[in-house]
């Protein structure tokens, strides 16, 4: 059997087992949220752009409002990237390199996390990976101008709409265009402009969205990377940003990935595709780097940088291997051993099983929960209508449990065309989607000839709000010391009404404070 074929066996398998398995946990907060994205289609989004909620939409037109439809597109994106980067690799190097890319890949936690749950990652990679190898087919075919130039603009493009990170690859391309002598002439070519333009149409969305929105997302991605702070130097934030890899990578493939690297740099400039590979992944790394002298980025955020390192690093391991026969031990058990670490991150209940207590928070117990969690809101919704004679709709401290029990109530009734079913506190700052939707706080157009609310504290011109004197639940996690003070002074009464607590083989997973705010009447100015 070719190595061609024994990857394309191996990815269908693999695709067939993460589809069975994408119903058997339940969302994570941001897989809901971006459900919720959907839900309400848009040209952009408060921190993303609109890829990842027309996916979804995509995924649960098929397969209705489900875990699986949620998730669909996530392993077969995850086999796209696969096959990519395999012919990708097999044309750089050779097939056996090429499948041992894939077998890496595959085994490592990070990328089975993102093949199992629908957010950004899996479509950032899929499209960084297309591009990069268009763009590799596009200088192949020069000086002569190919599709594969605005091709490669367009993967970048789409790559763009789902993660705004990809627009750093347009960098990695002019970085080798300047580095590699013979491709320098490629600037006085039409090639790069047809790349740039098509780029430059996929950025139309969100830039329209955020010049009507007062560019909220740049003031976002300000305080996400902490640029909105004075920059500082923290080396211990480096060496947590740093450690993290070793965990989110498996601490053998990152090292070896580092070694290899490493090992390669004076064959930066004279091997020219050392030199794309390199370039193709260290401004990413490098620039999250930087973030993290002041503080530490997340592992996940410069996972770009690591596909075309990824591919260098198993050409490196290769080559020793077949003249040092000691490795082949080392790769088998470093390969093992990420396999273990993505087993586990995907479901510690595989230990808990067998009696090993984890007590420290891991991927999985995000996807635990949040169904059992919801039935019980909405039970005490039920009781508190029953007592009160009206409807009490539901506020949840934080953007991630108001999603989660936006898409686990049974009971999907809005309070009007395009309110969320959950909603957050009140603010006058966007903090997120939910600031961008209608609000519990909002007035609305006073109809000719009625009389305003008894009780009102404030009013705006011909407005009313349609919540004065609702009751309203509030769900906040426990542990913190208060209800918060927006929410006191917005209700005549607070007080609370149940706590619940999520357990897991006798552990506790998550425990939330349900409280009845009475008699809603706004904030005071």
């Amino acid at each position: 059997m070719t190595r061609s074929r024994a990857v394309w066996i191996f990815l269908a398998l693999l695709t067939a087992i993460r589809l069975a398995l994408l119903g058997t946990s339940e969302l994570t907060g941001d897989e809901a949220h971006y459900w919720m994205w959907s839900q309400r289609l848009a040209p952009s989004y408060f921190s993303k752009g609109p890829g990842i909620a027309f996916v979804i939409y995509a995924g649960t037109a098929l397969f209705g409002d489900s875990e699986f439809g949620v998730r669909f597109w996530s392993p077969i994106l995850a086999a796209g990237t696969s096959i990519l980067l395999f012919y990708f690799a097999r044309r750089l190097f050779s097939e056996t390199t090429a499948f041992w890319t894939v077998i890496a890949l595959n085994v490592t936690p990070i990328f089975n996390i993102g093949s199992f749950v629908m957010t950004i990652d899996p479509l950032s990679i899929f499209f960084w990976v297309a591009a990069m190898f268009v763009f590799w087919l596009a200088v192949e075919k020069t000086p002569d101008f190919t599709l594969w130039w605005p091709l490669a603009g367009l993967c970048v493009g789409l790559g763009f709409l789902c993660k705004y990170t990809n627009a750093l690859e347009l960098v990695s391309i002019a970085l080798v265009l300047a580095l590699a002598p013979r491709l320098r002439r490629e600037w006085k070519r039409p090639g790069i402009y047809a790349l740039l333009s098509v780029f430059a149409l996929c950025t139309l969305p969100p830039i329209i969205w955020n010049a009507q929105h007062d560019w909220i997302t740049l003031a976002h991605l300000r305080t996400r990377g902490s640029l909105d702070e004075a920059p500082g130097f923290h080396p211990l934030e480096t060496l947590v940003y740093l450690g993290e890899h070793f965990v989110t990578y498996s601490p053998l493939l990152f090292g070896g990935l580092i070694i290899a690297v490493m090992a390669n740099r004076r064959r930066f400039r004279q091997q020219f595709k050392v030199l794309f590979l390199v370039w193709f992944g260290l401004p990413v790394f490098v620039f999250y780097l930087l973030l993290s002298l002041n503080k530490a980025a997340a592992p996940n955020w410069d996972g770009l940088a690591f596909l075309s390192l990824g591919v260098l690093a198993v050409s490196y391991w290769r080559e020793r291997i077949e003249t040092r026969a000691g490795l082949k031990y080392g790769a088998a058990v470093a390969l093992l051993l990420a396999l273990g670490m993505s087993a586990l991150a995907l479901d510690s209940d595989v230990l808990r099983t067998f009696g090993v207590d984890v007590t420290r928070r891991v991927p999985s117990d995000r996807m635990r929960g949040w169904k059992a969690a919801a039935a019980t809101v909405e039970t005490l919704r039920r009781e508190v209508e029953a007592e009160t004679g009206a409807r009490p709709f539901v506020i949840a401290d934080e953007r991630d449990r108001a999603s989660e029990f936006s898409f686990y109530f049974r009971d999907k009734r809005a309070e009007g065309p395009g309110h969320p079913l959950v909603y957050i506190p009140e603010s006058q700052d966007i903090v997120n989607q939910f600031s961008f939707w209608p609000r519990y706080d909002e007035f609305v157009p006073l109809a000719p000839g009625s009389s305003r609310p008894d009780g009102e504290v404030y009013t705006e011109e011909n407005g009313v709000n349609p919540f004065l004197g609702r009751t309203a639940l509030y769900v906040q996690a426990n542990g913190k010391e208060r209800v918060p003070h927006h929410i006191r002074v917005a209700f005549e009464s607070t007080t609370p009404l149940a706590t619940i607590e999520v357990r897991r083989f006798g552990r506790i997973l998550r425990e939330l404070r349900v409280f009845v705010c009475r008699n809603y009447r706004t904030l005071p100015l």
